[in-house]
């Protein structure tokens, strides 16, 4: 599965496609190039989880990678998760970019030395704000369309594991009451992001409610957590036909240049 395009990112995806996904959008690949993809693009999709990985011979070829989310464990050793940890270890020393979200986020620091485990605080699902680090380091940018680094956003959660050390030599960069690793960087190519940017509160809502009805939560808690994301918006952020009017770009720079790993935070409000 393929978009066509000059320059060439892989979607290293460690989640199946859920009924809901697959139905509506075609599958989680078509939400992340809907999230990231800019025209003139090629964009490849490697199902990890399944054991798909991209040949070593072929990883030049790329500009950029991005890791999903996945309701596997980043610290288990199931074959694909200690494949993927060398394949990220390899791209990490091929300086290539790499996107890592969620579960990708974590694996990336397993991967690179670092320590992830069981939330100390538990289940974090919802629309969570996130506290950008004062005075950060040159090398790191997070900048907004102003050219100015953002205080806080706003970025859709649903983890139980996160990190709890970072590798030596990257920079955390975001946090939040709940977690404090929220976002980390290590040099000029590699940034994680614990929520989701790719999700909207479709796609959200539903995954609560497989999450409720796998009994992997409470009820009261499913509820609070789509209760949340109203709460944590003010109303001059709302539109009346129930959509988040304000809506963020995020820009992850190396070497004066625009890298490939846009983050495009929507948040969405009721379900």
């Amino acid at each position: 599965m393929k978009v066509t395009g000059e320059k060439r990112y892989a979607l290293l995806l460690a989640a199946r496609d859920s009924e809901f996904v697959e139905k509506v959008y075609g599958g989680y690949f078509n939400v992340f190039v809907a999230a990231f993809g800019e025209e003139g693009e090629r964009w490849d999709l490697f199902r990890v989880v399944e054991g798909e990985f991209p040949s070593m011979d072929e990883l030049h070829e790329y500009d950029g990678f991005i890791v999903s989310g996945s309701p596997y464990d980043a610290y288990g050793n199931d074959d694909w998760i200690l494949k993927l940890c060398f394949l990220l270890q390899t791209l990490d020393a091929m300086e290539k970019k790499i996107l890592g979200i969620c579960f990708g986020h974590q694996v990336l620091c397993r991967a690179l030395g670092g320590k992830v485990g069981k939330a100390f605080t538990g289940w974090d699902i919802g629309l969570r704000k996130v506290k950008m680090v004062k005075d950060l380091s040159p090398c790191c940018s997070i900048i907004d369309e102003s050219g100015e680094i953002p205080s806080s956003l706003s970025i859709i959660e649903c983890h139980q594991d996160e990190v709890w050390e970072v590798p030596a030599g990257a920079e955390v960069i975001a946090f939040s009451d709940k977690t404090g690793v929220e976002m980390f960087t290590i040099g000029h190519h590699i940034l994680g992001i614990q929520g989701h940017p790719e999700y909207n509160k479709d796609i959200l809502c539903n995954l609560i409610d497989r999450l409720l009805n796998n009994n992997s939560i409470e009820r009261d808690f499913a509820e609070n957590a789509k209760v949340r994301k109203e709460l944590e918006t003010s109303p001059g952020e709302r539109r009346g036909d129930g959509l988040e009017l304000k809506t963020y770009k995020y820009f992850y720079t190396v070497s004066y240049q625009l890298l490939y790993s846009k983050v495009l935070l929507s948040k969405r409000i009721g379900c």
